[in-house]
């Protein structure tokens, strides 16, 4: 099969097509203290050295609220709407522009953003938001609310200025942090929210963080083209997932805590080959890290599994 450019290849993997080999990716997170010139030439340069085939932009420029300022009921009122081409938000637009600017037309980018829950849990803290739920559910859902708009304005933008999508980071559907009918409460709504303001968007991945108890059905019929998650840390598997979601493309297979942080090598291949076979032949799926890997991996490893994935083919 002819060699295919990363757009061709990713986009054929997401349609379920055949593809020339299976696209891969690693990330980890970079520190640009604020500045969005920073952290698009640390994006442009790690995601191009190891010649990956998904550029992802890291949400290490936060959400303008501070954290763990949320302590009584009314702070929720302190969220308010955003202008989301200023502030930190605006800043990452901008690290956006730079990096398509910059970037060869084949290459697909996607911004990282967290959900409103997981901001929301930040804001006041795994203990006290729980409380809050119970004890002030209303002022909690006006601020969630609040968030969402903010986030799905700020996908719009995001894909306005250059990205494919967005990698749409869930929690609080595992780690025993929301009961099941609390997160269709007060994380279903809003995700789906800010989902649709990517809608435009042809590579928006949702990512469902958790470890141990995750509640993968919840998510069976949100609008993302990509489902990632740790599959090889929280014991829902590859293989469950494709049950689930037969016409989503997985992302997935690699152990972020295992062999391509600490080797052998020879065991990262494994994962490869297993996730091959867990999916049936590889269709719909891009070789990945469930979560990201730590920031000191041993770059010579990291080299050694981008090396791997010229193998990887469909079966």
């Amino acid at each position: 099969m002819a060699t295919m450019t990363k757009r061709e290849r990713v986009r054929a993997a997401v349609a379920g097509g055949d593809v020339d080999r299976l696209p891969f990716m690693f990330w980890h997170h970079f520190r640009p203290r604020g500045s969005p010139q920073k952290l698009a030439e640390a994006t442009l340069e790690f995601f191009g050295r190891f010649d990956l085939d998904i550029y992802k932009i890291m949400p290490d420029i936060p959400y303008p609220f501070p954290v763990g300022s949320i302590r009584s009921g009314d702070d929720w009122l302190f969220l308010s709407p955003l202008d989301v081409l200023e502030g930190n938000l605006g800043r990452m637009v901008s690290a956006t522009e730079q990096i398509y600017e910059n970037l060869p037309s084949d290459e697909p980018l996607i911004v990282t953003m967290f959900s409103p829950f997981c901001y929301a849990m930040n804001f006041a803290g795994r203990d006290n938001i729980r409380q809050h739920l119970e004890e002030h559910p209303a002022r909690v859902h006006e601020a969630l609310s609040v968030i969402a708009r903010n986030l799905a304005t700020y996908s719009q933008a995001l894909i306005a200025h250059g990205a494919d999508g967005v990698f749409f980071a869930s929690q609080g559907a595992g780690d025993d942090i929301l009961t099941r009918e609390q997160y269709k409460e007060f994380g279903v709504p809003y995700d789906l929210q800010v989902l649709r303001g990517a809608q435009d968007g042809w590579l928006n991945v949702l990512h469902i963080h958790g470890f141990e108890n995750l509640m993968i059905d919840l998510f069976a019929g949100y609008p993302a083209q990509v489902f990632s998650w740790s599959d090889r840390l929280s014991g829902r598997s590859l293989h469950e997932m494709r049950e689930l979601v037969p016409d989503v493309c997985l992302m997935a297979g690699i152990d972020e805590k295992g062999p391509i942080t600490k080797g052998p090598i020879a065991e990262v291949a494994e994962e490869m080959r297993d996730a091959i076979a867990q999916t049936g032949g590889g269709r719909r799926l891009i070789l990945a890290n469930g979560c990201s890997v730590p920031d000191d991996t041993d770059e010579q490893l990291l080299r050694e599994a981008r090396d791997l994935a010229e193998e990887m083919r469909q079966g």
